[in-house]
């Protein structure tokens, strides 16, 4: 699996959970602080941040009730910042 294919999948998984509405790039570069050529160079794989790829294969060695764990403490640090 690629990297673009991962932001892939987490795009459309963010664009379900937001009843299915399409989020632009512009708006999801937004909300995550980077460039929207940043982010498109991503989803498209010209490309591929390392340390994004290194924290999916970890979260992907977690079970699905620790990621859900693992990602309430990292919103939390996030709220807190």
């Amino acid at each position: 699996m690629q990297i673009d294919d991962l932001f892939n999948i987490l795009h459309n998984s963010l664009e379900s959970e937001n009843n299915g509405k399409k989020i632009s790039l512009k708006d999801m570069a937004s909300s995550l602080g980077i460039a929207m050529r940043t982010y498109q160079d991503w989803k498209l794989g010209r490309a591929k941040p390392q340390a994004a790829a290194i924290v999916i294969k970890m979260l992907g060695r977690l079970d699905d009730d620790e990621i859900i764990r693992t990602v309430r403490k990292i919103n939390k640090l996030e709220d807190n910042a």
